[in-house]
Formats: structure tokens, sequence, C-alpha cells
């Protein structure tokens, strides 16, 4: 790799790790090539070139984070996008999910990547379509998650255009939106049952017990193992025999051991029943209830408290509001608690951080709903022991299933590590002595691992062309994207377009309808607008006047002795003038011409922006000395 290359890469690593701590965006099991050029348009879009002068921008810039994360998830949805995948949906598996159901059994629905949430209240419509409104009502819950926090508000509001709701039957717009302004809201009745959050399939804990679970063109955007670790936790959130429903460029033909095709065309699957029992999740014991006891029940209460102080084992109980509730005394003794300590808030106290962060495993137990172990956990004592333990978080659950607390238990294992020590120490010297054999074995795993190289460029053949077709499905996307954008841009402009020609056409029957002609001249004296009437009257065209200066224009008005006043009109020392002065229409004809010069003023300008000059023939002219209707006949021309 050259030196640039190295440069980049590390410059991208530390951009993805300034974006997973400051704003807890784990970008890590996005497909590189698709995050790369993603990034790419968005920094130049911003004019930063490089990617540590963008994690630069984004110091300096914290807004800049909306703009990125709108490049990054490519928001493209729509109502019944695909429409033969869900006519699928709404004819085969709707109807075998309810009737695999009692008549009032809960369905629970989760839609992963919703966006803007057509698809979740896409699949809301279709459930009420086979159940009914008022049995949706009581019976579904349908919950929409996505990364975008902008893009969860918009689908919370539900409130789409008519251009988004174009592909949807009218029957259906009618009947499950209500319109509003220039736009449609989403039925309230029905909007109750729907749930929007924010949720990291990398990262949060999957949404459980679900019936059928939608996650369309998301999974496309990961890598391998992180798509593998998705999948995992929707195997683990839907019911036995639920439904998993991807988009079209998604396949689960790595992980048949999961889930099982239902129709391979349409990209429905079903949850594998009936795992081996290694693979089924652990399930959690809870304590008899002392409801049962007889009647020294507080005895024997007292006699679990005393057992429980006495344990070898260092272990304490947080409540379900994280508070410290029981602590033993090897917990005790070991963490430096007192019972003054019990009641307090568990981050408040050192031992919630130290041996290690014990909030993050507590909240993994309740989203688990099994214990969860943290091995060889460090630890040194206040003498300066060095201590390993195992720590044993055990989630504790009331009798209708909701979480009540936490029990926390420290297993020592410094000597099993200390053994494992001197495990690892023989296990080196052993290495030594099989060198020799190591290198013969050697020679036949080349022979091995030639077949197996065959055998890899195959599978990485087939790998690249998956890819390539993921990769195409999301430049689609893109381009979508984009077009939709420019559509609404040619829409704006056309628009204004429209509110344009109706103000021209609006001026023009005004300037039209005035008995006068109309002279509407800039600062420069140039004519802006020259109306019909002024053509009439002069017969000078407005093509031909437009743009000229008003003094050199060749009309039978003399233009010399209003001059002064148009430019006092221009000064804003003159408001009006009013003169009559004798003149030849186009004719030829003396008249009289009524002439008015007023400045055109401007709402917020200081001075008039130009002169508008009023003029309007009022009669013949009486007879004027000959030597000055001489001097207006061409030379060479008979007077008549």
């Amino acid at each position: 790799m050259s030196d640039e290359r190295q440069n980049s890469e590390r410059e991208l690593a530390v951009l993805l790790d300034y974006l997973h701590r400051t704003r807890g965006l784990d970008l890590s099991g996005y497909k590189r090539v698709g995050l790369l050029r993603r990034l790419t348009k968005r920094m130049r879009a911003v004019g930063v070139d490089g990617f540590g002068a963008y994690v630069t921008f984004l110091e300096t810039h914290p807004t800049e984070f909306t703009g990125l994360l709108d490049t990054l998830l490519i928001n493209v949805t729509a109502f019944f996008r695909d429409d033969l995948p869900w006519e699928y949906l709404r004819n085969e598996i709707v109807p075998t999910l309810i009737a695999e159901k009692g008549p009032t059994d809960a369905i629970r629905v989760w839609c992963a990547g919703c966006a803007t949430g057509e698809e979740a209240y896409t699949l809301a419509i279709v459930l009420a379509e086979a159940v009914g409104i008022e049995a949706f009502q009581e019976r579904v819950k349908l919950y929409g998650t996505d990364l975008d926090n902008d893009a969860l508000a918009k689908a919370r509001q539900g409130v789409y255009t008519e251009h988004d709701l174009a592909e949807m039957p009218p029957p259906l717009v009618e009947k499950y939106f209500d319109p509003r302004d220039q736009a449609f809201v989403f039925r309230k009745d029905l909007r109750r049952c729907v749930i929007f959050g924010r949720n990291d399939l990398m990262q949060d804990a999957p949404i459980s017990r679900v019936d059928l679970l939608a996650c369309r063109n998301t999974l496309m955007y990961f890598d391998g193992p992180t798509q593998a670790k998705i999948l995992a936790r929707f195997h683990f959130a839907l019911n036995e025999g639920g439904y998993l429903f991807l988009g079209r460029a998604e396949t689960m033909l790595s992980h048949a051991t999961l889930f099982t095709p239902v129709d391979l065309r349409r990209r429905v699957f079903t949850k594998v029943r009936n795992l081996p029992a290694g693979e089924r999740p652990p399930l959690t014991s809870r304590m008899p209830s002392p409801r049962g006891a007889p009647a020294n029940e507080a005895a024997d209460t007292s006699l679990w408290l005393r057992a429980f102080d006495t344990a070898m084992v260092p272990q304490f109980v947080v409540d379900d509001l994280g508070r410290l509730a029981l602590v033993n005394a090897r917990a005790r003794a070991l963490f430096r608690l007192a019972g003054a300590d019990l009641g307090r808030p568990l981050q408040d106290l050192e031992v919630s951080y130290r041996p290690y962060e014990l909030r993050s495993v507590i909240e993994q137990a309740y989203a688990d709903r099994q214990p969860v172990v943290r091995e060889t956990v460090p630890w040194r004592s206040s003498d300066g022991d060095q201590r390993w333990f195992d720590i044993i978080v055990s989630p504790i659950f009331d009798a209708t299933g909701i979480p009540g607390g936490a029990s926390v238990s420290f297993v020592e294992v410094t000597r099993v590590r200390q053994l494992q020590q001197q495990v690892d120490d023989s296990q080196v010297e052993l290495e030594t002595a099989y060198q020799e054999l190591q290198s013969t074995n050697e020679e036949l795993e080349t022979t091995n691992e030639e077949l197996h190289s065959t055998v890899e460029e195959l599978e990485t053949t087939n790998e690249e062309l998956q890819s390539t077709n993921e990769e195409l499905e999301t430049m689609n996307e893109e381009l979508q994207s984009t077009n939709e954008e420019l559509q609404t841009i040619n829409d704006e402009l056309r628009l204004r377009s429209d509110s344009l020609n109706e103000v021209n056409a609006f001026l023009e029957s005004m300037f039209t309808s005035l008995r006068s002609g109309v002279a509407v001249l800039d600062r420069d004296l140039k004519v802006l607008v020259w109306n019909r009437q002024a053509e009439d009257l002069w017969g000078v065209r407005g093509e031909e006047a437009k743009g000229q200066h008003f003094l050199s224009l060749d009309i039978g008005l003399p233009l010399a002795q209003l001059a002064p006043q148009i430019r006092a009109c221009l000064a804003g020392t003159l408001d009006s003038h009013e003169v009559l002065l004798p003149a030849l229409n186009r004719r030829g004809r003396a008249i009289t011409c009524k002439t008015v010069v007023l400045p055109l003023l401007a709402r917020d300008a200081d001075r008039p922006r130009g002169v508008i000059v009023l003029m309007e023939e009022q009669g013949a002219a009486p007879n004027e000395d000959g030597a000055a209707r001489k001097a207006r006949t061409p030379e060479g021309a008979t007077e008549t």
C-alpha cells in the first residue's frame, strides 16, 4: 500500500472513531466501498478535501452532522414500494399469521429501518385491512425504528403530500388519511398503535416477541459479519414461526440455520423452529415466592438473608431503579461498602465502574433476559494485590415477567488465572518441540491450501457478484433520490414561472386599459415600458422604444421642454408636473397633448427609481404659425 493510501486509511479510521465517540454512530459495519462513496460526496458538497480536514470541519460546525447523516442514511422509501412482495404479504402471509393467532391474541410487528415512516404505515394499512379497524386498535402493536432522528420526527407526524401518496389506491388514501391544508395525515385513532423510536441495529437491543419483522433494503448497506450479527438479533426478536420480510436486493443463502425461505423471489423468510438445545437462549429461573411458605415466613426470610450475607461469593443486588438494595459481607469488605450505601444509586458508587463498568452490563442483561458474564476482569485491591474475577449479572423478574432488579456476583478466578499462566508457559515449551513436526505438516498443508485456494476463489467470485448487485441497487436508490430532488426543483421553477407570467399579464392589461400613453423611464431615462396607446399616439412600436433614451426618441412631442421637469422628478425635488404641449401625432396631425410627469417611487427606496410620463391627446391644436409648420414639414415634401 502506498504512503498516500496508508495516510488516507489512517485519517478514515480517525474520522470513524470520532463519529463513534462523539455521536454514537458506529460505521464500522458498513460496506467500505459505499461508505467511502457517500463520505466523499458529502465532503465534496461542503468543499473539504481529505478525511482529516473533515474531522476538523465537524468539530467547528456542529450542525454538519445532520447533513452527513442525511447523506449516509439514504432515506428512499414509498408506500407499497415494489407492489409484488406487498401483494404476496397481503394475500398469503398476513392471513396465515392471523389464522395461527387466537381471536384476541396480540399481533406485534417491527419495521426496522423505517426511514420517514411510509413502510410502517403501509404495514399498518395491510393489517387493518386484514383484521378490521376495531380489531387493529385492540390487537396490533407496530414498532418503527431507524437511526435518523430527523426521519423519525417526520414519521411521528404522519403528514405526507399528494405526491407521496401517488402510488397508493385512492380508496385507501380516503380511508386511512385525513386531508389537512395541502397534505394528508394518517388517521389519529390508528396512529396510536404505531410507535416510532431510534434503534441502532448494530448496537441496541432488538424489539422482542414480534410476529412479523420487515427490514427492506437496509441489510445491503452492511458487510457480511455485521449482517450476520443483525440477523442473529432478528432471530431472537421473532416468535417461533415468525416471518422476516426483506428487500429485493437482500438474500439469506448463508444463514439457513436461522431462517428458511417461504418465498425466495419475494424475499419472505420464516424463523427456524426447534433449534438445537445449545443454541437456544437459556431460561432465567426465579426464586420461589415466599407466599407459599409456612407460618414461620418471617423466620425463613431472615434465614435467606443470613445465607445471602454469609455467602462465600461477593454479591450485591440492584433494584429496578438502579439503587443498591442488598450487599453481603464479602462484597462489603471487598469494595468498602457500608450499610449507609444501601438505597444509594449504583452510579454514585465506585463499584459501578471499578473493576468494571456495570451499568451497561445490567442493561444488556435486562435486554437479553438472561445472565451476562464478563470473564477474567482484573482488579487491584487496596493492599496492591492483583486479583481477577468473573462478573455475573443476572436479571431478576417479578411474577409478570417485568425486570425487578439484578444480582451482581464476583467469582474470584485468581488461582485459575495463575494456573492458566503456568499452562501457557508449559505450552510455549511444548511448541518448541513441535517445530520439527510442524515443518513436515506444512508441506501437507501447502497442498491442502492450494485446494482451498481454488474453492475460495470460486466463493470470492460469488461474493463479488452479489456485492456488485447490492452496489447497483444502492446506486439506483441514490439516483432515485436525486431524481426526486430535481423533480421538486422543476415543480418549484414552474410555479414561479407561472406566477411571473400572471404578474406580467396583469401589468400588460393594466397599461393597455389606460387611455393615456404611458412611458416608464429608469434613472438613466431609458424606456422600460411603452404601452399600446403610446404606440398609437406617436407611431413608435414598443420594441423600438424600449431601451432607448427617452429624450432622443423621434416622436411628435417636444421632449426637450420636459427634460428639466423629468430630471427634477428624478432628484426628488418635484412631486409632479402637468403641461399642455403642441405636438404632431403619428398621422402628422397637429394636436394638443396633455403631458404629466410623475416620479416612480419605491416603498423602501430613499429616492425615485425612475419617472412615469403620461401622454394624452386633448384635441387639435390651434392654427400654428406657417413658419413653424413648415419647419416640421420634411424638405421636399408638400404639406397637405
